[in-house]
């Protein structure tokens, strides 16, 4: 019975959200103001740790008139995804991959206490607003990537970062405007770079 009583819950909610969204298209609550989201790289780096090197990277990041909507007034939780890859290019053969990374984040809103919420595995941090949360989303600092063991010194890599909506977590209803609607996507580029690595790896103070 209890079963039985959620999937009734999650399926109203999940129709209430559409018919939320589909009456704010109508009366001009969404399309009268209507703009694709971004997030472009500004810069990123790769930065001694103690065992290794670290990520730091900053995007600005624009989620749009739709998503920011369907996050405020409809409930529903946005995904992004952090990838980082390192590889080291070969004069005569395909590059070498010395590893990649990916983070997950969780962007949500509380009409409760009415802050957004920052998420990463058990890590959360709380903003007072959109702008706020979406800086916090921006700026990425101190992510280990690589042990200091799969670097060569002197040697040159071949650096990637991206940060990008994760389409397939929205609900299934919203998942086709994000891939035919202009007005529903985030455009996100990829950031890419040479590292050299040191000839010893040392640890600022």
């Amino acid at each position: 019975m209890m079963v039985f009583i959620t999937r009734c819950y999650k399926s109203a909610r999940a129709i209430g959200i559409a018919l939320m969204l589909a009456t704010l298209a109508v009366t001009g609550g969404v399309a009268g103001a209507a703009n694709a989201g971004s997030i472009e790289p500004v810069d990123a780096s790769l930065n001694a740790a103690e065992d290794g090197y670290s990520l730091a990277a900053n995007f600005n990041v624009n989620i749009g008139t739709h998503l920011e909507d369907i996050l405020t007034k409809g409930g529903v939780p946005l995904y992004f995804n952090l990838e980082f890859i390192l590889e080291r290019p070969r004069k005569y053969w395909v590059a070498e991959h010395i590893t990649s990374r990916t983070e997950v984040y969780r962007l949500t809103y509380s009409g409760l206490t009415r802050q957004y919420r920052l998420s990463s595995g058990a890590l959360h941090t709380n903003y007072n607003s959109l702008e706020d949360a979406l800086r916090g989303l921006g700026r990425i600092g101190g992510l280990p990537v690589v042990d200091k063991g799969r670097l060569l010194p002197s040697e040159s890599y071949d650096a990637a970062v991206r940060l990008s909506l994760d389409r397939a977590q929205l609900p299934k209803p919203f998942q086709l405007d994000a891939i035919t609607d202009k007005e529903w996507q985030i455009a996100a580029k990829t950031l890419r770079w040479k590292f050299v690595m040191p000839n010893s790896l040392t640890v600022s103070p």
